[in-house]
Parts: C-alpha cells; structure tokens; sequence
C-alpha cells in the first residue's frame, strides 16, 4: 500500500499531489484527518447531506444561490412592482420563502403606476411566441401552464377584487401554506370572498401566520369560517379585522385561543358584518356581543351555542342594540335565564326565526313573560328544544304573543300536555306547520285537539316519538270540521300507540293529504290503513310505510290504482308481506313513480321483470336491499330498469354473486350502484 501511493511511513500522507489523481478509477477513501490511515474497501456511496460537494480537488462548500442573496427587503421592493398577478404567482412558486414574502405584502403596498419599464416588459411579452411553461398559481393550486400570454391590461393591473371565489381547506390541507397560496393566487382573479377552514394539520396547521396572509392579500373577503382551529388566536382573527373591512359572515366553532378581543375587534372593523356563529369557544363572551349589537347595524343572524361566558347580560345587549334589524337567532346549551327571554319578548321586534335549545336556567316565568312582551309580532318561526321551563302556561303565552307564527317545532318538553297544547292551537291562528317529537304527557286527544283548532291553515303535522299517544275511540263533531281541515302532510313515525282507530280517523277528518309518513308504525294494519288511503281526494304523491310489518299487497295495490296518476315515491323498506303482486300493481298504474323502495320484501325475480316490462315505470331510484328471493336471473331485468336509474341498491342479496355484480356495474356505469 505504501509503495502504491509513495508512503514513506512517515506518519503522515503523502502531501505532494492529490491521492486522487484520477477519481473516476480510484476507490472510495475517505480523509478524516491528519495521523489517519484507513481503508475502505469498495461500498455504496454515502448520502451527504450537509452543504458540501464532491469534486476533484476534494471537499468544497457548496455556494449559496445568488438569488438567496438578496435580503427580504429588495425583494419586498422587487415583488411590490410586479405589473401584473401573474408575474407575482409565479415568483411565488420559486420557493418557500418568496410565497410567504409576497403574501405579506398588502394590496395597498402594490405599485399600480404602470411605468415604462413595465410596458416594455408586457410589449416583449405579448410579442414572444416562445413556448416555455412556468410553475404558476392558478386558484391558489400550483398549476403547470403555458405562460406566453397575457391577459387583457385592464385585468392584469387589477388589484381590487370584487370577491367571488371561494376556498375550503380541511384536515390535512389546511396549513399556512396553502393559504399563503391562496392569498397570492386569487388576487388577480377577482379576489377571495369565501374562506372556509375545518381542521388542521397537526404538525404544520393553519396558525396566525396564514391568516395574516389572507387578511392582507384578500381585503374582498366576506365570509370567513374557521371550525376546529385552535392554533389560530386573537393575532390572526385581529389581522382579518385590520384587512378586511368588508366581511360579511363569521363563524367560530371550537377556537379556544379566540377570545372577546378579537371579536370585538371585528365588530369595530367590520360594520357590514350580518351573520355571526360563535360555538363552543370557551373565552369568548358579553363583552364582544355588545360591541356587536352597538357596531354592526346590519346584523340579521345570529347563533350562539355552548360558549359558557356568555350570559344574560351580553343578550340584553345584543338585542337591545339590534331591535329592528335581527331577524334569525339561536341560542343553544347557554348558561343563560329568564331575564334573557324577557329581553327577547320585548326587543325582538324583527326577529322571524328564533330557536331557543337546551337553556336549562330558563323557567316557566321566563317563557311567560316572553310571550306577553309583545315584541315578537314578526315571529314566524320558532324551535323549542330540551327546555325545562316550558310547560302548558308558557306554551299558551307563546302562542297569544305571537300572532304571525307559521311553523313550531316542540322537542323534548316533558311538561307540555294535552291542555297547553290545545290552548296554543286555539291562539296561534296563522299556524302552518306543527312538529312534536319526544313529547311523552301530549296523547290523542291533544293530538286531535290541534287538528281541529287549526284546520282551517294547518298544512303540516309531524310526531315523532310520542309514546304517551295510544289508541282509542274518540268522538268529535266530525262533520263540521271535516271540509275545513287542509291538511296536507301527515308524518307519525315511531309511535306505538297509534293504531287503526287514529287511522280510520285521520282519513275522516284529512282528505287533502298528499305526503302520509306512517313510518315505524308496526301496530297498524290494513285495516286501518286502507281508509286513509280511500280518503285522499288529491292525490298522494309521497308515501312511506317503512318498518309497517304488519300491511299486506292489499294495502299497496290500492295506493298504485287511487293515487297512480300522482304516486312519486313510495318506501316499503321492511314491509316483510309485500310481494310480487305490489310490484305488478305499481308497474301497471304508476306512471309518475320516480323512487321505489322494496328492501327486505318477500319480493322475487318475477316481480322485478314484470317491471322491467312495464311501459309506464320511469324509475330513478330503486332499492332491493336484503331481497334474499333476488337471484342473478334478476340481472338481465334490472340491466333495462337501468336505462333510467341514477341509483340502484342490491346490498345484502346474498344470491346474487359478486362477478354478477361486477357485470352489472360494467352494463349500468351512468347508475350509482350500491352493493
């Protein structure tokens, strides 16, 4: 070895010329410094990955790029004068460091002065033919385009947009990044007006730094949502204050770093804010609702829901300050009591949908008192829900203050009984639409009771889970009533106590229905069914009987030769004694029919191709989800059905095998196929 390289054994290397005269042939040896004599036999070469290069003079500092010279302040100075957005989208994609440099930069901090060293620039511009492609932004996505060409002047030089595009980042691809990104891509075509935020990446999430990005690259911004983010604090949302002045909507879901500061910043900054969602944010409270009501004249909705610093002082100030403007408010889970109520009942007089959802410090007395404040004269809409204090005086209060209600809904209120119901029937006299569900003390008569107090404009009923509603025989002056009542949709779902005998009434007293939901009801049969289908002089249009176990083909004959002309969904998912013959009376009448749902019927394949056959079926929808009769001799039929199906579902036929299934997929590819 000493006599290869001329090594003396002197201690030292040879420190004549290089030991790598030629390092193409030479094997791997490594330095490692003075009094070292190692060899290293032939291996893979080694990653290095710190800022050095390999040559044949040995190791060398590999050089900074000149571009990376410049200091952020020339090319602040440099990227402020680029004449157009697409220039600027462009340079953002170099690196990293140029798209955060350009994304803080304001829109007011552009040059807009078109110099002549600018025109001369677009002159030369315009007049190339090269076809060189460049990284740009398009849409605040990283395109690769075709970048000879360039827009008309007066769109290139724009810099104030009007704000009608829209982003939606979530999960993942929500980071500083991207809105960075966004920030610089959107300026020159037309602006961003909707940013939607839900998520955030764990380790690189969207944080102050991103916000601050569209604050000053977006002044069109008007909708702003950002919903489990809680790396974003006052900072960011106080940049979005500062920078877009214009913002129409704010909704804050689970940001705990936001507190009333920047709201109230945001209220000040930001006068032609409407609509304001706050939920779950745990630091935010009265302090910025009043800055809210006092700043923002044109405030029309507002919805609050589990923020636990908020409290009746802030609602008094909210609506004392937006009497004649607030038209939609929600107050849900708020540690709020009576005195918020009487507040609303007086001051609201714009409001026309209220919902008030679990408020569990709000009594009897502050229900009451809101009725009788006489301020909600506009009122046409209005949900009750998990509320202790409503109770059958409450109730009846609601309905007197009122007089313009259209559509009330009344969700788990154990309290409320057949007599409170009863009275609100009685006093709101424009009611449209009437829900229960989970009112357990509301029975038959209560039921009933509504029907006949306001039949005359009742257009909707629904109950859903009432089980204090049992069957029995009740007598009313049926025959004056029976032409007023214009009732034209029924829903009772999941209420076992109701039987024929509420059937064979409602059919008396309903003869306009159109939409009957009868779902969940396994107690009826068609016996008591068959008269409220008689009885429909219109025409039904959408009927669900799903989970009635108990009806036969008797009962859907009869609907596809009344109401065939008019049928356009039927659901008899679970209706376990319906068979072929349902299916050769709805392919023979039902000319409308667009949705049909079959599944877990005693149906089989000779159902399905007496379908198929039909001249009049125009399905677009059909389910035969856990048919266990369907085989694969039910392929070539369902192979016609489909040439007007959007949406088939054999899921669970387990005599239908998969490669049939695969074919059938490869025949019907315009159909979603659920298997």
């Amino acid at each position: 070895m000493s006599k290869l390289f001329e090594y003396s054994n002197s201690g030292d290397f040879y420190s004549g010329k290089s030991i790598y005269p030629n390092p193409k042939k030479s094997n791997l040896f490594l330095s490692l410094g003075r009094h070292v004599d190692v060899y290293f036999p032939p291996r893979k070469r080694s990653r290095i990955s710190a800022p050095f290069i390999f040559s044949g003079e040995g190791f060398e500092q590999k050089k900074q790029a000149s571009i990376e010279v410049l200091p952020d302040e020339c090319l602040f100075e440099v990227f402020r004068r680029l004449p157009a957005g697409e220039e600027r989208s462009a340079c953002a994609c170099v690196s990293k460091r140029w798209l955060m440099l350009l994304s803080s930069i304001r829109r007011d901090e552009i040059c807009t002065s078109k110099t002549t060293q600018s025109l001369k620039h677009e002159e030369r511009f315009v007049s190339s033919n090269a076809d060189d492609s460049a990284e740009c932004y398009k849409n605040g996505e990283v395109v690769s385009s075709n970048c000879n060409k360039v827009e008309a002047k007066a769109e290139d030089l724009e810099i104030e947009g009007d704000g009608y595009l829209s982003r939606s980042l979530e999960g993942k691809k929500a980071t500083d990044v991207r809105l960075a990104a966004i920030a610089v891509g959107t300026g020159s075509r037309g602006g961003l007006g909707k940013l939607s935020i839900r998520g955030s990446n764990s380790t690189c999430g969207v944080t102050n730094v991103g916000l601050k990005a569209i604050a000053r690259g977006c002044p069109s911004l008007r909708a702003l949502s950002l919903w489990n983010v809680s790396s974003v604090g006052d900072e960011g949302l106080l940049e979005i204050a500062n920078g877009c002045h214009l913002l129409e909507k704010l909704d804050l879901c689970q940001c705990p770093a936001i507190s009333d500061k920047a709201v109230l910043a945001i209220a000040k900054n930001c006068p032609n804010l409407t609509s304001l969602t706050i939920e779950s944010c745990s630091n935010i409270g009265n302090e910025c609702l009043q800055a809210v009501g006092r700043c923002c004249p044109n405030l029309k909705s507002v919805s609050l829901k589990n923020c636990p610093l908020v409290g009746d002082q802030g609602i008094a100030s909210l609506m004392s300050s937006s009497t004649y403007v607030l038209a939609k408010l929600k107050l849900q889970a708020l540690n709020i009591g009576d005195v918020s109520l009487a507040v609303i009942g007086h001051y609201g007089k714009s409001v026309t949908d209220l919902s008030l959802i679990g408020l569990q410090n709000v009594s009897e007395r502050g229900f009451w008192v809101m009725g009788n404040g006489q301020g909600l004269q506009k009122l046409r809409s209005f949900i009750i829900t998990s509320c202790r204090g409503v109770t059958d005086l409450g109730l009846e209060a609601v309905g007197n203050g009122c007089p313009n209600l259209r559509q009330f809904c009344l969700r788990k209120c154990a309290f409320v009984s057949d007599s409170g119901l009863v009275s609100f029937a009685k006093a709101a006299a424009s009611l449209e639409s009437l829900q229960l569900e989970e009112c357990h003390r509301v029975t038959q008569s209560g039921f009933f009771g509504v029907l006949v107090n306001c039949g005359e404009k009742l257009k909707a009923l629904a109950l859903a889970n009432c089980f204090g509603i049992e069957d029995s025989v009740l007598r009313f002056p049926l025959m004056p009533v029976c032409k007023s009542i214009s009732l034209r949709s029924l829903s009772i779902r999941n209420c076992p106590g109701v039987g024929n005998a509420s059937l064979a009434m409602l059919g008396r007293l309903c003869p306009q229905l159109q939409h009957v939901d009868l779902s969940g009801l396994d107690g009826i049969t068609d016996e008591g069914c068959l008269p409220l289908i008689e009885s429909c002089e219109n025409g039904l249009a959408m009927v669900n009987l799903s989970g009635c176990v108990n009806l036969t083909d008797k009962v859907v004959s009869a609907i596809a030769k009344l109401h065939g002309g008019t049928l356009e969904l039927l659901n008899l998912d679970g209706c376990i004694h319906i068979t072929d013959a349902s299916l050769v009376a709805i392919a023979e009448n039902c000319s409308l029919l667009s949705e049909l749902d079959v599944s877990k019927c005693a149906i089989t394949d000779s159902g399905i191709a007496m379908m198929a056959c039909s001249v009049l079926l125009n399905l677009q929808i059909l389910s035969v989800s856990g048919c266990s009769f369907i085989s694969y001799k039910s392929l070539p039929f369902l192979g016609k059905l489909g040439q007007t199906l959007v949406g088939l579902n054999i899921q669970h036929c387990s005599a239908i095998s998969t490669s049939m299934v695969d074919l059938l997929v490869e025949q019907l590819w315009r159909c979603d196929i659920l298997f």
